[in-house]
């Protein structure tokens, strides 16, 4: 459980964690499933419906190239997420991390609810 927010870990038979179920009322019949960024993942839903959105979405997303504060003029983009831990994602160029070449990281709050990332 994210101690933090009160999130409860959703994790795959192999012990992976692949989101957080925040509760949405005391007894756990509502919940916001949220991606290992903390992005909502669609509306709120029952638990056991959450836990299945979330195994099904997985963990690749974290794989992928993403943009930093996208629709404004500080947008950063071909990012790759380095680090993801409890206080913080780390990310770094796409290119060059790929090319084993030394780049900025650049720091963005866990969990990331301003949705200060996204993808293209």
């Amino acid at each position: 459980m994210s101690e933090m927010h009160g999130w409860v870990s959703v994790t795959r038979e192999d012990g992976e964690t692949v989101g957080y179920l925040e509760p949405l009322t005391d007894d756990f019949d509502l919940v916001q499933p949220r991606t290992l960024l903390g992005h909502a993942l669609g509306g709120p839903g029952e638990f056991e419906e959450g836990e299945e959105r979330l195994a099904a979405h997985g963990i690749s997303e974290l794989a992928e190239q993403w943009v930093l504060d996208a629709d404004t003029e500080g947008e950063v983009a071909g990012l790759t997420i380095v680090e993801l831990s409890p206080r913080e994602v780390r990310l770094a160029d796409y290119l060059a991390t790929k090319g084993l070449m030394a780049t900025e990281n650049l720091h963005v709050a866990w969990p990331d609810l301003e949705e200060r990332l996204s993808r293209r």
